[in-house]
């Protein structure tokens, strides 16, 4: 007589329990790949600013020691300038940056669309692949020191207008270029605020970064991820029970757990929430004459 083996089969039990051990590796999984994720775009972020302070000191090379101000004018080339379009050229951004020429300013010949992809952090989901919505400019994660680059206001006479540029040269930085901030993180578009952060749109050099408001990272925060929304905390703004105070385009914001800065000496590095507004403040001026505190 011949015997049939017959196979047993998952019982409904055995197959919940195995359906929950995957949930539940998966769930420790998952963290672990975010991080690693958010590890790698904090790295790639970090390597664009490194990019940066290359085209920086490149930019100062070239122009006896002198810095890209926040506006300037170039009479027969580009005309009215910004100062990312600036940099163009030293972040391998020529066909861009030529574009530009004879249309009188930097964003002209639909040079403000151009999308430049070492301006973007991978963590920023602001914009969308790099235009910013609804206006069609292309933007930037990052903002330039108004402090270092905008300061002074210039009067042009063959122009007949005043520019915003900085007071010091690559090679004069007062209080020291490895304790001055360059460049800051911020997200690369606020809905409510249009142009403001866009790349070659020539809003007045207060605008950019944290000008007006330089306490720790302006009064907005650093980290909320919220970046489009009116009620900012702006002094006099509306930002009372019910609405959210969110990141500014005014002030430094990150999506990373630190925000990464740019010094002028080139290098990069990240500033936590542990810093205090006054070392904060110190590392922003280029010549207060200060000593960062042991926060930093």
């Amino acid at each position: 007589m011949r015997y049939i083996r017959r196979l047993r089969a998952f019982t409904l039990i055995e197959l919940l329990v195995v359906i929950a051990i995957i949930a539940i590796l998966i769930g420790l999984l998952l963290p672990a790949v975010q991080k690693v994720r958010e590890a790698a775009a904090r790295m790639s972020c970090g390597n664009n600013m490194k990019q940066i302070g290359t085209a920086l000191h490149n930019y100062a090379s070239a122009n006896q020691d002198k810095l890209p101000g926040m506006t300037d004018y170039q009479a027969n080339t580009y005309g009215w300038g910004t100062y990312w379009y600036s940099l163009y050229p030293y972040l391998e951004q020529n066909n861009l940056y030529n574009k530009a020429f004879g249309s009188g300013a930097a964003w002209g010949n639909g040079c403000h669309a151009g999308v430049v992809k070492s301006l973007l952090c991978p963590s920023d989901s602001s914009h969308q692949a790099g235009i910013c919505s609804n206006i069609g400019w292309a933007g930037t994660s990052y903002a330039p020191n108004y402090y270092m680059f905008g300061s002074d206001l210039v009067y042009q006479p063959n122009v007949g207008a005043y520019f915003r540029r900085g007071k010091y040269t690559i090679a004069n930085i007062p209080d020291g270029n490895s304790n001055t901030i360059g460049v800051v993180e911020r997200f690369a578009y606020h809905t409510v605020y249009g142009w403001d952060t866009t790349l070659v749109y020539p809003i007045d050099g207060y605008y950019w970064g944290w000008a007006q408001y330089g306490s720790l990272y302006g009064p907005w925060g650093l980290y909320t991820p919220q970046v489009n929304s009116r009620n900012s905390g702006m002094p006099g703004g509306n930002c009372g029970a019910g609405n959210n105070c969110t990141a500014h385009p005014y002030a430094p914001n990150s999506a990373h757990t630190s925000c990464q800065v740019l010094l002028m000496d080139g290098s990069v590095r990240g500033v936590t929430a542990a810093v205090s507004s006054t070392t904060w403040s110190y590392a922003c001026q280029a010549d207060d004459g200060q000593v960062l505190g042991s926060n930093w």
